[in-house]
């Protein structure tokens, strides 16, 4: 059997701004996931989102077991920006499941929260967050489960 590399998902976020579009929010923030080679046991999947198109100064907030948030300041031309923002599609097709990756823009800050809550895997385990961090100047992760 041959191995491929695995290929990573770009997943589409869609910034919801509270009071219009006037508020100069960007239309939507891009994410991508990566499947790690299977491991007999469990999965993984590794992800980033690019925060920095939107914000600088981005730092980890202490991690909760099934959550990681990370906080930054908004650009300039976002600055004024109040909204939340979910997936909306993986590889420009339409999500409808939780949106485990979220963002919200308020008070110039943008907050990115990976929250595994709810999340499952097949044999009913919450999903794991084993990884989180920042990689050139964006949020990094690696989460898993159980097969």
């Amino acid at each position: 059997m041959m191995s491929r590399a695995a290929a990573a998902e770009t997943i589409e976020l869609q910034v919801f701004p509270i009071n219009g579009p006037e508020q100069g929010c960007p239309k939507t923030v891009i994410a991508y996931q990566t499947r790690q080679p299977y491991q007999e046991g469990g999965y993984a999947t590794d992800g980033m989102v690019n925060l920095s198109a939107i914000a600088t100064n981005i730092t980890l907030a202490p991690k909760e077991p099934y959550s990681a948030t990370w906080i930054g300041t908004l650009k300039p031309q976002y600055r004024n920006c109040e909204g939340t923002a979910g997936m909306l599609k993986i590889d420009g097709k339409e999500h409808t499941g939780p949106s485990f990756i979220r963002l919200q823009l308020f008070q110039g800050k943008a907050k990115v929260i990976l929250d595994m809550t709810g999340m499952r895997d097949v044999n009913g385990f919450t999903t794991q967050i084993i990884k989180s961090g920042l990689r050139q100047g964006n949020p990094r992760w690696t989460w898993g489960g159980t097969d």
